[in-house]
């Protein structure tokens, strides 16, 4: 069953986060768009065959680039043409520079992710797996521990910067809230019942490891394989353990597994469209799970089953209109509003710092000169 969020989903508001196999994909690679190339009308510099940008004198290595390119293509066996080439480089190149700015920025705070708090967050991805599993993984990823050690660094070391530079200054006040639901009262007011659900979802769907969106890059590649694994899951559910945190390790959903599952509010009439799920869901109170149920697709021949998946029942809300004093609505928009800030605010803070940065951009430079050739 596909759900879409819907105007109620205001009541659970969150970030789509989205990563391969471990999530270390820095936040300078997914909110930045604008690119910083430094002298393309001009001469060729004298620099190393190696280096393809620098940052206040830092070298970017091609080599990095390469890693960058091979994990943007990850295994979809894409044979681009050499414009496409270049452009996905560009991108490449583009996302190393900024995260350079950020990493010379963090160091001149003291914000760099020390060791310990880098090799606490490698425990974590080792803690499921047995070491030969947690080599294997690294291994399909083309990672060696020190690559993974750097990104972890890098990632951990983002958060801090921006945690202390921009969340930490964002203040919504209840005026800011209060405006906001007087612009917006009718997005509160339900006219159907709607249910708060997260799921964890197994298929035996191929899909290239990179993109299956949870935290172990775990996907099940045959049914009897997603069985096995959906059942599991739910045992360790019915054991005491956090249904979030087995979404955001084992679920293949991409665009909901690393929130933990959540799916945001459902109506009732979208539940509808699926009546084996809407007599499951509709049975439970929040806080309890279903049990292990066949997952359909759509498709021209009619359905046929793709996987399993389990739901939980967060919260269930009746229709009606729901007002300024409900916990529930200030939270909601507190959270939208503070996020609506700190990502306008990302943008603009890496700007400024990319303006009080010397990049030269020898990559661009080559693509440049290549296409008057």
């Amino acid at each position: 069953m596909q759900f879409s969020m819907n105007a109620a989903g205001i009541f659970s508001p969150r970030s789509n986060r989205k990563s391969g196999f471990f999530p270390v994909k820095t936040a300078a690679s997914l909110i930045l768009s604008a690119a910083c190339v430094a002298g393309i009308a001009g001469c060729q510099r004298g620099h190393s065959p190696d280096t393809v940008a620098t940052v206040n004198g830092k070298p970017i290595l091609r080599s990095e680039v390469e890693a960058g390119y091979e994990d943007a293509l990850g295994q979809s066996n894409q044979h681009p043409s050499q414009e496409q080439a270049d452009m996905i480089r560009l991108t490449v190149v583009r996302n190393l520079i900024d995260e350079e700015i950020l990493m010379q920025r963090a160091a001149k705070l003291n914000l760099t992710a020390t060791d310990e708090e880098v090799q606490s967050k490698i425990n974590e991805f080792k803690a499921p797996f047995t070491q030969e599993e947690f080599d294997k993984r690294l291994k399909d990823r083309h990672l060696t521990l020190d690559d993974l050690k750097r990104e972890v660094r890098r990632s951990k070391t983002e958060e801090k910067l921006f945690n202390k530079e921009i969340n930490s200054k964002i203040n919504v006040t209840d005026t800011n809230i209060t405006a906001y639901y007087n612009e917006h009262k009718s997005e509160f007011n339900l006219i159907e019942p709607q249910y708060h659900l997260a799921q964890i979802v197994v298929t035996s769907v191929p899909m290239p490891a990179q993109q299956v969106g949870n935290l172990q890059n775990s996907k099940a590649t045959n049914d009897a394989e997603a069985k096995k694994k959906i059942e599991t899951i739910h045992n360790r559910i019915e054991s005491g353990e956090d249904f979030g945190m087995l979404a955001a390790n084992l679920s293949e959903r991409p665009d909901n597994a690393q929130s933990g599952g959540d799916m945001g509010f459902i109506s009732e009439s979208q539940l509808h469209g699926d009546p084996d799920a809407y007599n499951a869901i509709s049975k439970l109170k929040p806080g309890q799970v279903t049990d292990v149920m066949p997952q359909f697709q759509n498709t021209p021949a009619g359905r046929r089953a793709i996987g399993y998946v389990i739901y939980k029942l967060i919260d269930k809300q009746a229709a009606g209109q729901r007002e300024l004093n409900d916990p529930r609505v200030q939270q909601a928009i507190r959270q939208q509003l503070r996020d609506a800030r700190s990502q306008l605010l990302k943008n603009a803070y890496i700007e400024m710092l990319r303006d009080q940065s010397r990049v030269e951009n020898f990559f661009a430079e080559e693509v440049f000169k290549k296409s008057g050739q």
